[in-house]
């Protein structure tokens, strides 16, 4: 079996509310889900989550080869921009790559992707996170009461601004999450918006408030030394490695023990997230997923590992025109036996699709703030 081609397709996903964090929000709650569909001679074909990035440069690395050799053709795709660097926007056209030939291994072998990776479960444990710095307390009790309703007694917080808005929220969250007769696990992101002082004077006051079990992107994610830093000031772990785009960025932090939970983002596809799993393991840290709405695929690769701890659920939607072979319950993700990664695509359905939406739009959570880190005194979750 060889790679024939590639064709990339572009939907969408309502979330039917605003979602956003620290540094903005996307008021319509409509994001663009970027697909590729990988090609080969027998006509299986394989379907990745992910980015479209460089995908035009990083394709003679799979063209004409046989797609099983999934560990050897990721490091194919890295060595062909070897020169410009793999990080960045390429690295997400990587992991869409990445995990489209993961799903045509599965396929291959007529097994679902966990089980084919060595799980032996298919049940993921995961935590509740609603993207919901732009959110009321009505609406936010709304959201987090249905993931009470499926199960889920830990929650992650976007918040940081507004000590007072925070200790508000936690408490709303944590009373609908201890109906089951536990005492719930709460989380805060701060998405890189303090600096080091910062960060210590408003967790150590929030944890007066509440025992929180890590705070997440503290600090600039390359901050080896804060992070390091702020581990040994607060009682809550430091989790943080979403956003790094490659093996060897985890380094400093690890050497400098400036991660209690090891991240990595879902959008970066399957490769990664278990070389990254690895590594942790090896220095007996836990890993978890973030931002499976962005990769489904990933939470199989999660039940695969001996050193997962929970993984991000932020939504009970699919992207328009995808199905998706899983269902949440009991607090987390039951993956099915469909084989491959479990996506099916309606392609004509998402051809005729009008809407669209832009996760880089200037207003939403991927634009930081210029003053990120730089506040005397706040005046709001998501004002100037």
């Amino acid at each position: 079996m060889k790679i024939t081609g590639y064709r990339t397709l572009n939907t969408f996903h309502d979330w039917r509310r605003p979602i956003g964090d620290v540094n903005g929000c996307i008021a319509s709650g409509i994001t663009d889900v970027p697909l590729v569909v990988l090609e080969t001679d027998e006509g299986i074909e394989g379907v990745g989550m992910g980015s479209h990035a460089d995908l035009e440069r990083l394709f003679p690395a799979l063209e004409g080869k046989d797609p099983r050799a999934v560990a050897s053709l990721y490091d194919s795709m890295i060595s062909r921009v070897f020169k410009s660097s793999h990080a960045g926007a390429t690295f997400g056209g990587i992991g869409a790559f990445d995990t489209a030939l993961w799903d045509l291994k599965a396929k291959i072998a007529g097994e679902p992707l966990w089980r084919l990776l060595g799980a032996g479960d298919r049940f993921v444990h995961g935590y509740a996170s609603a993207l919901d710095a732009a959110l009321s307390d009505e609406q936010l009790v709304g959201v987090y009461r249905s993931f009470a309703e499926r199960g889920f007694t830990s929650a992650k917080l976007k918040g940081g601004r507004v000590l007072e808005n925070d200790v508000r929220r936690f408490g709303l969250v944590a009373d609908l999450l201890s109906g089951s007769g536990v005492t719930p696990a709460l989380m805060l992101d701060s998405n890189e918006s303090w600096n080091l002082k910062q960060a210590v004077r408003y967790i150590s006051a929030l944890e007066e408030k509440f025992d929180l079990t890590w705070v997440e992107e503290p600090l600039r994610r390359w901050d080896s030394i804060g992070l390091a830093r702020l581990s040994a000031s607060i009682r809550s772990a430091v989790a943080t490695g979403e956003n790094l785009t490659g093996l060897e960025q985890y380094r400093p932090l690890l050497d400098a023990g400036a991660a209690d939970i090891v991240q990595a983002g879902a959008c970066w596809g399957i490769t990664h997230f278990l070389r990254v799993a690895v590594v942790a393991h090896s220095r007996d840290l836990p890993v978890s997923p973030v931002g499976l709405t962005a990769n489904h695929a990933v939470t199989a690769a999660a039940a695969a590992v001996p050193n997962h701890l929970t993984a991000e659920v932020q939504d009970f939607g699919s992207p328009f025109g995808l199905t998706l072979d899983q269902e949440f319950a009991d607090g987390g993700i039951v993956l099915g036996d469909r084989p491959g990664v479990g996506i099916e695509i309606d392609e004509a359905a998402i051809d005729g699709a009008r809407m669209s939406g832009d996760w880089q739009e200037p207003a939403g959570p991927h634009v930081r703030s210029s003053r990120a880190g730089l506040r005397m005194v706040d005046r709001g979750v998501l004002e100037e």
